[in-house]
């Protein structure tokens, strides 16, 4: 969608201008891959308007393959307004961080169908990279999420983050979520948003309800994130090498989780937030690029929490990733130096310089 960021702080029916600029959680993850050296492909539908144009000039201009985008001559662009502040996670404005407003409904994307949709596009890739947001936007667009989740010989590695929109579940079961969530390899979800959509309490409970994915992440916001894998033999071979409790040396290790596996969890860094809007989506391209790699589980944990704390730092969607070096030198420090991290707006750019973070 074309995103419109408010001028200045404040409640929508108080900011006077927005500035344009583009989201949308699987855009926000192919660009943010695609800008830390990985090839990527976004699958998608825009109208046949300007705005549609401007999202796919955007996005390929990040780097992603947009060859495999529709352009329908029917439907619009889905837009939406939004507050500076982080999403709200219920739908209780008075309990919440924010206001979104959403325009797309009757959207190009929205008519997303099995029909629409070539498996030779979307198993083009060693991963597929999915949102529980597509599946609440339509009946078709929920029939292909139910296809492309469907376990089945020859398939990518399937990754998937809940991101869970109380607002379009309103008049719908968020356990379809769930559901969704089961027949995948890779499954991000917040530990807030597995409160708010199926009252699960903590990430063990998320665990006990989701026991299919080979791996769960559960965020847990800036106390940073439990990772559970399966056991080795579960694993795919995108996953290989992650369902033993080894770690690096002097650092803490993952340990045996109930049911088998591994539990472990990694805190993040301390940072001086400037907006919490698309540090999920930066998050999973972190995790995802360090496991395209064949990092270790901790320091794919510590990517996603590094490329979160760049989407953090920024009032945008998205955030350039420091270069691939620096994450790495982050990313290894040892536990005691990892703690007293702390990151900023500019950390990125000054990574960049070459100037310690």
């Amino acid at each position: 969608m074309v995103t419109f960021v408010p001028s200045r702080p404040g409640p929508l029916a108080d900011v006077p201008s927005f500035d344009r600029a583009i989201g949308g959680a699987e855009s926000n993850v192919a660009c943010t891959l695609a800008r830390a050296g990985h090839a990527t492909s976004w699958v998608s539908r825009v109208g046949a308007d300007g705005f549609g144009d401007h999202l796919v000039d955007t996005i390929a201009a990040a780097g992603v393959d947009v060859g495999a985008v529709q352009r329908d001559p029917h439907r619009p662009t889905g837009v939406y307004f939004r507050t500076a502040q982080e999403r709200a996670t219920t739908l209780d404005r008075r309990a919440g961080r924010a206001e979104v407003v959403y325009y797309r409904k009757g959207s190009a994307a929205s008519a997303l169908s099995p029909a629409l949709v070539r498996r030779r596009d979307v198993w083009a890739g060693r991963v597929l990279h999915l949102t529980g947001i597509t599946g609440a936007l339509s009946a078709t667009c929920q029939a292909l999420m139910t296809r492309l989740t469907h376990r089945e010989p020859g398939r990518p590695l399937v990754s998937f983050d809940v991101n869970h929109r109380p607002a379009l579940w309103r008049d719908a079961d968020p356990w379809r979520l769930a559901d969704l969530a089961r027949g995948c390899d890779l499954v991000f979800v917040g530990e807030d948003e597995a409160q708010a959509a199926w009252g699960l309490p903590d990430a063990d409970a998320v665990r006990a309800a989701l026991p299919e994915p080979a791996v769960l992440v559960v965020k847990q916001g800036a106390a940073g994130a439990t990772v559970f894998v399966a056991q080795q033999s579960r694993l795919p071979a995108e996953l290989a090498g992650l369902g033993s409790a080894d770690g690096p040396e002097g650092a803490a290790r993952p340990h045996t989780a109930a049911g088998g596996g591994v539990r472990l969890h990694v805190p993040a860094p301390a940072v001086d937030v400037v907006a919490h809007v698309g540090a999920g989506d930066a998050f999973a391209a972190g995790f995802l690029s360090a496991t395209l790699r064949g990092l270790p589980l901790r320091d794919r944990m510590r990517h996603g929490h590094l490329l979160a704390a760049a989407a953090l730092t920024v009032p945008d969607d998205l955030a350039v990733p420091p270069p691939r070096a620096r994450c790495d030198a982050l990313a290894a420090l040892d536990d005691e130096a990892w703690a007293g991290l702390r990151l900023g707006p500019g950390w990125t750019r000054a990574a960049a310089a070459g100037v310690p973070g």
